[in-house]
C-alpha cells in the first residue's frame, strides 16, 4: 500500500463520521416532530484496491469506510397495524358519537322527557274522568296533549337536524380524502424523482406515512409499496392513489332525511360513497370515520337494524300512530257533557311524517268527550279508559319505553366497543413510536461515539502526516 493511501483512509473516516454526526443531529432536532422516523447512517468498509500499484503490497488492508445510505428505522408491520386499528377505531367512534348524541336528545330519564309528558297527559285524562263537569280539567287535557305532540315533533326535528349534519360532515370528509390523496400522489412523484437522482427522501416519506394514516382514519385505506419506492393507497380493494395519480371519491344518495327514511310506497335511499369516475360503483368502505357515518345515515329496514337516525324516526312515528289510534278509538265512542258524540281527538297533517304532523284535532274544551253513551253528564268511564292506556300492551308508553331501552343498549354497546378499539389503537401507536421515535439519550451516546471516531481518524491523519514529513524533509540529511 502506498504511504499516501493512509491519508485517503483517514479522510474517508473523517467524512463518514461527520455524515453520521449530521444524521444524529437531524434526529435530535426532530425529537418532538410528529411523524418523524429516526434515521441511521449505514457504513461499509472499502475493500483494498484490486489493481496493485508499483509500490503496493498485495493483500493489504482496505481503503477506509464510506456511508452507503441513510436508513429509516421504521417497521412496516407496525405501520400496517396502526392503520388497521385506526380504521376500526374511527369507524366505531363515529357510530358511538352519533348514538350518544341521539340518546342525549331524548332527555330520558328526566322531568322534561317525553315519558314524563306522557304521564302528565294521562294524569290529566284521569283527573277529567273524575270531574267531567269542569271545563278547566278539559283545558288541561288539551294543553298537555298538545305538549306531547310538540315534544314528539321536536324529537323528530332533532333527528332530522342530526342526519343533515352527519351528511354534511360526510361530504366534507370525502373532500378531505380527495385532497389528502392528492398530497400522497404528489409526494410519490417527488420521492421517486429524488431517489432516482441518488438523493434521500426520508423526511418526505414521513410526511407521506402521516397522510396515509389519516386516510386510514377517514376511509379505512391500506397501502402497498412498489419496488421503486412509490406507494399505492387502496380503498375497498381499489386504488385511491396509484403512483402519481389519484381517483377521487364522491357522495351520492339521499340528500334529505325524507329521502333517507322513505315511506310505505318509496323505500329509503341509502347515502353511499362512489368513485367519481365511475358513479355507479360503490367505494365499498369497510372502515374509517366516513364508513361509520354512512352506517348512521342508512335507511331503516324491516328488522330494525338500519341506520340509527332513521330507525329512531321510525320509532317516533310508531309512537305517534299508536297514541292517535288508541285514543281516537275510545274517544269516538264517548259523548260530551252535552250529549254530543266525541270525534277524533288526534289528527295528522297530510304529507308529513306522523311524529311531525301529530296534532290535537279538538280546539274547544267542551268537545272533549269522556262519558259513555247513556252514562249521564257526570260519567267519566271513557276518560278513565283513555287514562289506562298508559299501561296498555303495545300502547304509546310501552313503545316509547322499548325505544329508549333499545337506544340505550345500542349506545352503551357502541361506546364500549369504541373504547376497546381506541385502547387497541393507542397500544399499536405506542409500539410504533417505541420503534420509530427519537431517544435523545441514545442519540447522545451515538454522537459521542461518532465524535471519538472522528478524533481517532484525525489522529491517524496527523500520524501519517508526521511520517511523510520525516520521509520528505529529513531523509538524506546524514553526512551533510
Amino acid at each position: 500500500m502506498s504511504t499516501f493511501s493512509g491519508l485517503g483512509t483517514a479522510l474517508s473516516s473523517l467524512i463518514a463520521q461527520r455524515q453520521a454526526l449530521d444524521v444524529a443531529g437531524q434526529n435530535v432536532a426532530n425529537a418532538n416532530t410528529v411523524g418523524y422516523t429516526r434515521q441511521r447512517a449505514s457504513m461499509s468498509a472499502l475493500p483494498a484496491a484490486t489493481v496493485p500499484s508499483m509500490f503496493s503490497v498485495s493483500h493489504g488492508p482496505g481503503e477506509g469506510v464510506r456511508v452507503t445510505g441513510i436508513e429509516r428505522l421504521g417497521d412496516v408491520f407496525l405501520d400496517l397495524r396502526v392503520r388497521t386499528q385506526t380504521a376500526g377505531a374511527s369507524y366505531l367512534s363515529a357510530r358511538a358519537g352519533a348514538l350518544s348524541t341521539l340518546e342525549t336528545s331524548l332527555g330520558e330519564p328526566g322531568e322534561t322527557g317525553f315519558a314524563s309528558q306522557l304521564a302528565s297527559m294521562w294524569g290529566a285524562w284521569s283527573d277529567l274522568s273524575n270531574t267531567p263537569n269542569k271545563d278547566a280539567a278539559r283545558a288541561v287535557v288539551l294543553q298537555d296533549s298538545q305538549a306531547v305532540a310538540d315534544r314528539l315533533a321536536s324529537l323528530y326535528t332533532a333527528t332530522q337536524t342530526q342526519w343533515t349534519q352527519a351528511r354534511t360532515t360526510t361530504v366534507s370528509l370525502v373532500e378531505q380524502v380527495n385532497t389528502t390523496a392528492a398530497g400522497v400522489a404528489d409526494l410519490n412523484a417527488r420521492i421517486l424523482e429524488i431517489t432516482n437522482s441518488g438523493g434521500t427522501a426520508n423526511e418526505l416519506k414521513d410526511q407521506r406515512d402521516l397522510l396515509i394514516t389519516n386516510l386510514a382514519s377517514l376511509v379505512g385505506a391500506s397501502a402497498t409499496t412498489r419496488e421503486n419506492g412509490q406507494v399505492d393507497v387502496l380503498v375497498g380493494g381499489n386504488a385511491l392513489v396509484s403512483g402519481g395519480r389519484t381517483h377521487a371519491l364522491a357522495v351520492q344518495g339521499a340528500a334529505s332525511f325524507a329521502q333517507a327514511t322513505g315511506d310505505a310506497v318509496t323505500p329509503g335511499q341509502p347515502v353511499t360513497v362512489v368513485w367519481a369516475e365511475r358513479p355507479t360503483q360503490s367505494a365499498g368502505l369497510d372502515g374509517g370515520r366516513v364508513a361509520g357515518l354512512l352506517s348512521v345515515l342508512a335507511p331503516p329496514n324491516a328488522s330494525g337494524t338500519g341506520g340509527a337516525l332513521a330507525e329512531a324516526a321510525k320509532s317516533y312515528d310508531a309512537v305517534a300512530d299508536s297514541l292517535a289510534t288508541k285514543v281516537n278509538a275510545l274517544h269516538t265512542t264517548a259523548v260530551t257533557t252535552g250529549g254530543a258524540a266525541g270525534g277524533a281527538f288526534w289528527s295528522f297533517t297530510a304529507g308529513q311524517p306522523k311524529a311531525l304532523g301529530l296534532t290535537v284535532a279538538i280546539t274547544n274544551p267542551a268537545d272533549v268527550a269522556v262519558g259513555a253513551v247513556g252514562g249521564g253528564p257526570l260519567d267519566g268511564s271513557v276518560g278513565s279508559a283513555i287514562a289506562d292506556l298508559k299501561k296498555a300492551a303495545g300502547g304509546p308508553d310501552a313503545l316509547w319505553s322499548a325505544t329508549v331501552v333499545d337506544l340505550g343498549v345500542r349506545t352503551a354497546s357502541a361506546t364500549s366497543r369504541a373504547k376497546v378499539a381506541e385502547s387497541a389503537r393507542a397500544t399499536a401507536e405506542q409500539q410504533q413510536l417505541a420503534a420509530t421515535s427519537v431517544d435523545t439519550d441514545e442519540e447522545t451516546i451515538n454522537m459521542l461515539a461518532f465524535q471519538r471516531a472522528y478524533e481517532g481518524a484525525a489522529r491517524v491523519l496527523t500520524a501519517v502526516d508526521e511520517m511523510l514529513d520525516t520521509l520528505i524533509n529529513r531523509t538524506g540529511l546524514v553526512g551533510r
